[in-house]
């Protein structure tokens, strides 16, 4: 009973995706008329060319007694219709793979689509390389499928039809014994379908678990070799590579029957008809024109089976692909603005947390109560140690993530219902994680502000002393880096992101180990840019070393998701807490 309730279960989520994808096909459904009124001439042309065999082998009378005449006309004409079949069979082609390949377009757009409004969650969740593997590896699959299924599926179809209708024309006792033995195999091809679904399913999962695997470890390669993590690396992708063989094999192993088996099947249907028709032509039933015809409608009869056979398990494959592809496509989005939502304009930058509560899992949690009021122009550090939450208030604040209680407010507006991009835009990040995207250095730096000159670009990259090493590249500012900085130093890299918010000057910024990768000599440059920046603007400075916060307004000291302490540097040096043993551990002789 649950193995027949999971095939139930199987059978409708095959189902679901197959219904998906036809709501894909729609939008083209002039282009899959066409391919079906194409599909329904060519088998029509292609069944009736036996026909004039037939009657061409008739003509063959006996030895010296052949009407050559009538012959050559036949064969005239059988040499027009194959050359008509065979040119409306690649314009047949031409649509399908348009529709295919327009079809993967739109389910590619959708998913890219998708991926920009899924929520942080669901990308902190899931591997890059798992959702890279759904986009790229996952719909070619589906594509492959989706084209052997639209050339094959419908003209196999209406093959069997029309070499049934034929048959019966010609015999119908000896077509009664054909259709008799067609069942078994349908059966066959049914029986090992149903079992490769499941198989396709756990190869895509497992590539995709390969692809996450080799995403990791090429993108992160400095540092798998720093700490010579090779082997181990080496041994878990064989681990992987294994399980992939394996599943691989038992997939392609159980579709491979399907082809084999029907065509057995098939060979005893065409042997069955070849000894009841020369019966027949014995007793004088047909003639041996009309047997030969007879024969190859047999075999084009059940030719169309091994196709079929064919695509229902390419069609399990790219079922199970669309599958995962769909499952992305339909993840649920983050939380839409409000319709009535805020547009921030010309902030001060005043920004409170209310008790606030948030957990990544609800069973784990992370920040409790918190309370915090900031006046506009204030420089709010935070301090603490690793996993308390200092990161994690940052993403509320930019509300990457939604409080699970309490609110956020800027100028007294809770941020959920304020437009997220007029939140954003007023914030200005450098993070210790930087990010740069392929182009050239302008272009990185202006991406904050497309609208900014040159001038205001170079004038920015002097602020923050990045213009000496920017000059130095072969390019200067035209100079292209690919993605993620290329060849750039971790050091250069940040100089850029800085740049880029010495550029936009916002009201708010936010600092999280900003100077972490620079040296000390240009670090103590960059403070002094960053306190002319932070002159008069809200600021929120994430910091370990202590040195770098000693001027902030007040310092939050968090521990396990609560501020534990709070005040200026010398206050907090006088209550001899928690700071006090951090500030001297880093700091002692």
């Amino acid at each position: 009973m649950q193995e027949e309730g999971q095939l139930v279960k199987k059978s409708g989520t095959q189902m679901n995706t197959l219904k998906k994808v036809l709501q894909y096909i729609e939008t083209y459904r002039f282009w899959m008329l066409a391919s079906i009124v194409l599909a329904a001439v060519t088998v029509a042309l292609t069944l009736y060319i036996p026909i004039l065999v037939g009657r061409a082998i008739d003509f063959i009378i006996d030895r010296g007694n052949v009407d050559f005449v009538s012959i050559t006309k036949l064969l005239v004409e059988i040499a027009i219709l194959a050359v008509s079949t065979a040119v409306l069979q690649w314009i047949m082609n031409t649509i399908n793979n348009k529709v295919t390949y327009q079809v993967v377009r739109d389910v590619r757009n959708q998913a890219f689509i998708r991926i920009q409004k899924l929520p942080l969650k669901y990308m902190d969740a899931h591997s890059y390389g798992e959702i890279v593997s759904r986009v790229i590896a996952d719909v070619d699959q589906f594509a492959d499928g989706l084209l052997m299924g639209f050339t094959q599926l419908f003209t196999g179809v209406v093959t069997i039809i029309g070499t049934l209708i034929f048959m019966l024309t010609i015999h119908p006792g000896i077509t009664l014994v054909v259709v008799g033995l067609t069942p078994i195999s349908l059966f066959v091809a049914r029986f090992i379908a149903k079992r490769t679904y499941d198989m396709f399913r756990l190869q895509s999962e497992t590539r995709a678990e390969q692809t996450a695997l080799i995403d990791e470890m090429v993108g992160n390669q400095k540092i798998v070799q720093a700490f010579s993590h090779e082997d181990e690396a080496l041994e878990q992708f064989d681990e992987i590579n294994e399980r992939l063989q394996n599943c691989s094999l038992r997939a392609t192993f159980f579709s491979s029957l399907t082809n084999p088996c029907t065509r057995f099947v098939n060979s005893l249907v065409y042997a069955g008809v070849a000894l009841a028709g020369a019966l027949s032509v014995i007793a004088g039933g047909m003639s041996v024109g009309g047997l030969s015809c007879f024969l190859s409608y047999a075999n084009q009869y059940t030719k169309p089976f091994n196709e079929i056979s064919g695509v229902i398990t390419e069609l399990q494959n790219a079922l199970a692909c669309a599958a995962r592809i769909f499952e992305l496509i339909e993840e649920e989005v983050e939380i839409p603005d409000d319709k009535d939502a805020v547009v921030l304009h010309q902030i001060e930058g005043k920004v409170n947390l209310k008790k606030v509560a948030f957990s990544y899992l609800p069973e784990q949690k992370l920040i409790e109560d918190l309370n915090l009021e900031v006046e506009p122009g204030q420089t709010i550090a935070i301090v603490g140690p690793t996993g308390c939450g200092k990161t994690t208030l940052i993403n509320l604040l930019m509300r990457f993530y939604d409080v699970n209680a309490g609110s956020v407010c800027v100028e007294d507006q809770d941020i959920r219902h304020v437009t997220r991009h007029s939140l954003r835009e007023n914030y200005g990040m450098v993070l210790q994680d930087t990010w740069l995207q392929a182009g050239t250095i302008r272009d990185n730096i202006r991406m904050g502000r497309p609208d900014a000159t040159d001038e205001e670009v170079i004038a920015a990259a002097k602020a923050c002393h990045a213009h000496g090493f920017i000059k130095r590249l072969s390019d200067g500012y035209d100079t292209v880096i690919g993605e993620d900085g290329g060849s750039l130093s971790q050091g250069q890299k940040q100089l850029l992101s800085i740049a880029r918010v010495m550029l936009c000057q916002p009201p708010m910024l936010i600092l999280d180990e900003a100077t972490s990768s620079i040296d000390t000599r240009t670090e103590i440059k960059i403070q002094d840019a960053f306190a002319k920046l932070m002159k008069g603007r809200t600021s929120f400075i994430v910091a370990h070393r202590l040195s770098t916060i000693q001027n902030a307004d007040r310092i939050l000291v968090m521990k396990d998701g609560s501020i534990i302490e709070q005040g200026n540097h010398e206050e907090l040096l006088e209550q001899k807490g928690f700071y006090y043993k951090l500030y001297n551990s880093q700091f002692a002789h």
